[in-house]
């Protein structure tokens, strides 16, 4: 999935070139390089399909350049996860009735991917057994109240238990009592199941969507699958995955994952898997120049000299057209911030 606009990390990630599209860690490979570099070795090049907003198909093209050209799916609107995941299944459904799929998010940040694919390819061997909608789950290192839980229930398979119930973004307290109990992992949006199975729950949970699909059978899978989507797709309901289907269906499982995850929403996520100096400054791009400052981080274009004086747990982010200044604490704001700037600019500066 690479769709989003990632407005969290603005003004860095814009509408015409989102976050997924930015090499942010420095490695010379954006997220979504990255995340292509992560499934090859599970999902060979001729089955890796990207779901993306029509207006990135060139981002697409030059940073995925191997990936078959009818393998990258335009949506001419954004609804959400749900219509695009619903598209992507029927359209591999229509390849290969039997198919399995993983659906992955294409902005995170995932390390020992030794371990990633040894998870994977055991949701594979689960999902494939039955009719199971798996979700993974990432063990909680602190009370985050900008990730949705999940609540394990009765163990099923090795490291893969039912799913009792789903939280989504609590308040800190209730964090901090979802970590001490041991039974919440964060939920990570990555999923497995059969096309088949995903399809019945949707049509089960969402019919008004699945109609809507439902009328383009037998066009999925051939040159007329791109017509139809583009007449339809803007009238599917706008909704999540996990309000549409996971919160709701009683076959939905976690697999409980141990490698490393962050889904780099946030400016406080990129400096916490950031190198840092000795004041605990991150500084990327640029050089800087601190005097009784720590806990910053500043982004800034190649070559620029930043040099702060008793700056605290801020976040700097010079985009050239824009410069961000914003204490970390408050970066949830960022949004209300963009909307703001959309209000008085327009489109000028997003």
């Amino acid at each position: 999935m690479c769709g989003g606009v990632g407005s969290r990390f603005w003004p860095y990630s814009r509408e015409d070139r989102p976050k997924q599209f930015i090499d942010f860690l420095g490695t010379g490979r954006s997220l979504l390089q990255m995340s292509y570099d992560r499934i090859l070795p599970l999902v060979p090049k001729e089955n890796i399909i990207v779901v993306t907003n029509e207006k990135y198909a060139p981002l697409i093209r030059e940073q995925l350049p191997e990936l078959l050209p009818h393998n990258i799916l335009l949506e001419p609107a954004r609804r959400n996860t749900a219509p695009c995941i619903a598209w992507a299944a029927y359209h591999i459904a229509a390849i290969d009735p039997e198919a399995s799929m993983i659906v992955a998010p294409s902005d995170h940040l995932i390390t020992g991917e030794n371990m990633y694919c040894e998870c994977v390819s055991r949701g594979f061997e689960f999902v494939e057994a039955g009719d199971a909608l798996l979700t993974l789950g990432i063990t909680p290192v602190r009370p985050e109240t900008g990730y949705g839980y999940i609540q394990i229930g009765a163990p099923v398979a090795d490291d893969i238990n039912k799913v009792k119930t789903f939280t989504e973004k609590p308040n800190l307290e209730l964090a901090k009592v979802f970590l001490e109990t041991g039974e919440f992992f964060w939920n990570a949006g990555i999923f497995l199941w059969k096309a088949s199975s995903i399809i019945n729950a949707l049509r089960r949970y969402t019919p008004d969507l699945t109609a809507l699909f439902d009328r383009g059978e037998g066009l999925f899978g051939t040159p007329g699958e791109s017509d139809f989507i583009s007449r339809n797709f803007g009238a599917c309901p706008a909704n999540s995955i996990d309000y549409a289907v996971m919160e709701k269906a009683d076959n939905v499982y976690v697999e409980c994952a141990r490698f490393g995850w962050n889904d780099l929403g946030t400016w406080s996520s990129l400096y916490d898997n950031s190198p840092k100096d000795a004041d605990s400054n991150v500084a990327r791009g640029g050089n800087l120049v601190a005097y009784d400052s720590n806990g910053n981080i500043f982004v800034t274009p190649d070559g620029k000299l930043v040099v702060a004086d008793g700056l605290k747990d801020y976040i700097v982010a010079d985009a050239g057209d824009v410069l961000l200044i914003c204490p970390k604490a408050d970066e949830q704001r960022i949004k209300q911030m963009v909307n703001d700037v959309k209000m008085r600019f327009d489109e000028d500066y997003l």
